[in-house]
């Protein structure tokens, strides 16, 4: 694996009164739908740690870039705190009911975050997802997603998942091998644990597209 882990400095600065803001908003939302209309797969992470990390990443020096894109995105929120920092952020999102909450909370933030209902898998990996396992929630189908966006994984300079334990090997092995080098996998373990790594090397084919 060409992964190596990145360490950022991360502040324990309160978030700003507008970002505060903006999260009490999207639980609130989050609770109501969960209330109504449950997606077992979503289970929402730590955000406001999720700004801290985001923060640190977009200040440092580390990047080569700031194109962002949450893998599963659910409502949008780290994308949304993505783009409060300074990213360009889109998500990805297979549950379309999750995507309309998301694109509600960004317009009504005026937020540009652009949320693309499919799986985050891209075309011609699904044989590579299979042959690693079976899992409870990662969907291959709707593969259309980086096509709607016009971008390629390679294009993106930070990634964001929240994988399940069963779909952890699988979504650094689709970073390792789609990512471009010097790109930034930041991934959420659950509790306050967040994972930085970057690739050092390209480890699979790498075809730069512009927008």
């Amino acid at each position: 694996m060409s992964l190596r882990e990145l360490l950022v400095p991360v502040s324990d600065d309160d978030p700003p009164p507008a970002v505060r803001k903006f999260l009490r908003d999207a639980e609130r939302r989050i609770d109501r739908f969960q209330l109504a209309c449950r997606v077992p797969a979503f289970v929402p992470c730590d955000y406001e740690t999720a700004y801290k990390v985001l923060r640190a990443l977009a200040e440092s020096d580390e990047l080569r870039g700031q194109r962002f894109c949450e893998w599963g995105c659910g409502f949008g929120v780290v994308a949304g705190l993505a783009e409060m920092v300074g990213f360009d952020a889109c998500g990805i999102e297979i549950e379309s009911a999750l995507v309309d909450e998301g694109l509600q909370l960004a317009e009504d933030y005026d937020l540009s975050v652009e949320l693309i209902h499919g799986s985050f898998v891209p075309p011609g990996a699904e044989d590579r997802v299979h042959r690693a396992g079976a899992y409870s929630w990662l969907a291959t189908e709707g593969d259309q997603a980086y096509e709607e966006l016009e971008l390629e994984i390679d294009d993106m300079d930070v990634i964001f998942a929240y994988p399940w334990p069963d779909e952890e090997a699988v979504v650094f092995d689709l970073f390792d091998h789609y990512a471009g080098a010097g790109a930034v996998l930041a991934t959420y373990h659950g509790s306050a644990e967040f994972r930085l790594k970057r690739k050092v090397r390209d480890g699979g084919k790498r075809k730069r597209r512009g927008r």
